[in-house]
């Protein structure tokens, strides 16, 4: 559990929030949400405690443990991306090489009746108790199992930590908080560099998680997916909401018409006030009636409204000309980089009005294909472009494209041409630079500001196919919405690369996918899409299952070559009595399975979590009993 007492952060330009009460409970799930610094990652950095607060206090139970996600991590490891997390958990390291210890003194050590013999046997279960308390048995499964759903491959796993890029050393940090379970896990933003795929996974595992999850994102179907609850830092406070984000967000908006209608009717009376101090101040007799309209006005808590700058952003894609039938084909396309095939044989022509979502993993080529198309790579295979084609691209680094020593007007400035010109205040206006935010330099800009900025470049550039790698990026919900109805009024073309599901969900007509090497269309949905694949996963998952072999003691038996001593034959009889005793409650518990009622998910986890524990009790007992026959 966690308890903030009257919580206050406090920075020269005054609070970002202060007198924040409130507690959240083990086993929710809490989206924190607000405008661009307004707090957010403050607050998380706090209850991490990287961070203190300027006044209050924070209250955790003894011993919670917190997994912390922060965006500006830094990683240095030459550890294999494994090593990484498999070195991650000290209590479970401890125990292992205290195991490793003694099984080495009771292979070379014969004094098997004596009692610091016996001690280390004592000594050799209960380690084997508390690492079964800590799943240790488990602990490397858990490792793959993690990495494998954030994305990375079974050859990745060996591979230096330090030779992925940022996002993926960002994931491997997300697998290496999640695969310790800790009671608490903050997590600022971990679908940034996720693919959808992998966003789907996580969305599932933390749906399961039995700890705090406290977590800030800008995906809106990933906070309705897995919070039940939302905080929103606004105006200096805190405001709790106990819904996910959309029902959140609808409430918040009838209470800010609300609130607009009463401080509509408040700013009319204080404005009366005010006239009527005017008019009596200067007179002696109206003086203390003057007098008295003043402390009242003074102690009139006015009422403020956070305006959501969004809300007047209109956007639109304006189309060049009228292309023909076809805008583009591809013919023969392929990319190897050295040895490493990227894609081949890819053949397909693309026709005026498509909309496509170009979805996958990442790694697989989705950005070197849009690459190939726009002939900034070399590869196999011809590109040709339809009659009359204008193209703008958006590529997934293109903010940080921008040169950061012009200003936001002089960056739109050199690349307009014509009469637009004359617009170009009202046009940067429209993508929130108002006032001097015109003349600021790209480098003082925040990602989702140059992001905004990179848009607006697009719209100055008039076309009839759009290609946009993962436009969505650093943008905040809101901006993403504007964005996406923009792209639905577009009469031109377009190829989309994003991770965000309900961005893309109703805005495309097809969806390309690179699968074996090549490229597969589909004329489905997206959420159909994301179906198929969820359950082609679990079908390799399950499959992988039932390809594991089970070792029985009675299959260890014949292995056994050295006859058992005298002085051991006591405890290896205790054991197989442990190991049959396990193995009749696991009978039964096979029986309970085959009849269990799935819909109850309390009742249906319990028994399975008792089922997987005498599981482990098995496994744990098999092997100590074997170390014994050696």
């Amino acid at each position: 559990m966690i308890t903030l007492e009257n919580l206050g952060v406090h920075l020269p330009q005054g609070y970002l929030f202060k007198g924040v009460n409130l507690q959240i409970n083990r086993g929710e799930r809490v989206g924190l949400v607000g405008k661009n610094g307004a707090g957010k990652s403050t607050l998380l950095k706090i209850l991490s405690g990287k961070q203190q607060g300027s006044e209050g206090k924070i209250h955790l139970s003894k011993g919670t443990n917190i997994g912390f996600l922060t965006q500006d991590i830094v990683i240095d490891s030459t550890n294999s991306v494994f090593e990484f997390l498999n070195q991650s958990n000290e209590k479970i390291n401890e125990i292992r090489t205290r195991l490793d210890e003694i099984n080495h003194l009771l292979v070379v050590r014969t004094d098997y009746e004596s009692d610091s013999y016996m001690s280390l046997l004592d000594e050799l279960s209960e380690l084997n108790h508390a690492y079964s308390l800590f799943e240790g048995h488990t602990w490397e499964e858990r490792i793959v199992t993690t990495l494998k759903g954030l994305g990375f491959l079974e050859e990745d796993l060996d591979k230096s930590l330090n030779s992925f890029s940022g996002g993926w050393k960002m994931r491997a940090e997300l697998a290496r908080i999640l695969v310790n379970q800790p009671e608490v896990l903050l997590l600022d933003e971990p679908t940034n560099h996720l693919d959808i795929i992998s966003i789907s996974w996580l969305e599932t595992y933390l749906q399961k998680y039995e700890g705090i999850v406290l977590l800030i994102s800008h995906d809106r179907l990933f906070l309705d997916n897995v919070t039940k609850r939302t905080l929103e830092i606004s105006l200096g406070k805190i405001l709790d909401f106990p819904y996910n984000y959309t029902k959140y967000k609808a409430l918040r908006e009838e209470d800010l018409d609300r609130l607009e209608q009463a401080k509509k009717q408040q700013d009319k009376d204080i404005k009366q006030t005010e006239m009527l101090i005017d008019k009596f101040r200067a007179k002696s007799s109206k003086a203390s009636f003057a007098q008295s309209l003043m402390k009242k006005l003074d102690k009139t808590e006015r009422i403020e409204i956070e305006k959501d700058p969004t809300s007047r952003m209109r956007l639109t894609f304006p189309l060049s000309v009228q292309p023909g039938k076809w805008v583009l084909e591809l013919d023969q396309m392929g990319k190897t980089y050295g040895e490493k095939l990227i894609f081949k044989d890819i053949n397909i022509t693309v026709g005026r009005g498509e909309k496509i979502a170009f979805l996958g993993a990442n790694g697989v080529g989705k950005s070197t294909l849009l690459k190939r198309i726009m002939n900034e790579v070399e590869g196999d295979g011809l590109v040709k472009y339809g009659y009359n084609v204008n193209i703008a691209y958006f590529a997934q680094n293109q903010a940080e494209e921008l040169d950061t020593e012009l200003s936001v007007y002089d960056t739109v400035d050199s690349i307009a041409v014509g009469e637009i010109r004359k617009d170009l205040r009202s046009i940067l206006g429209t993508f929130l630079f108002t006032g001097e935010d015109v003349n600021k330099k790209v480098k003082v800009l925040s990602g989702g500001e140059r992001t905004r900025l990179a848009l607006c470049q697009l719209l100055l550039s008039p076309s009839n196919f759009l290609i946009l790698d993962e436009p969505t990026n650093h943008l905040d919900i809101a901006s993403k919405e504007v964005l996406k109805q923009a792209l639905i009024n577009y009469e031109g073309t377009f190829i989309i690369v994003s991770h965000d599901r309900e961005f893309l969900d109703g805005l495309t007509n097809r969806i390309w996918e690179i699968y074996n090497k090549t490229l597969k269309i589909h004329h489905y949905s997206v959420q159909e899409f994301l179906k198929k694949k969820a359950e082609e996963q679990r079908e390799i998952s399950q499959s992988a299952k039932g390809s594991k072999v089970i070792v029985t003691p009675k299959e260890v038996v014949k292995e056994v070559s050295k006859p058992v001593t005298a002085s051991n034959e006591k405890e290896i009889k205790r054991i197989e009595k442990e190991i049959s005793d396990l193995e009749s409650k696991i009978e039964a518990m096979n029986l309970v399975l085959a009849d269990l009622d799935y819909t109850d998910e309390s009742k249906a986890q319990k028994i399975v979590s008792e089922y997987e524990g005498l599981k482990n009790q098995l496994d744990e007992k098999v092997l100590f009993w074997e170390r014994i026959l050696e």
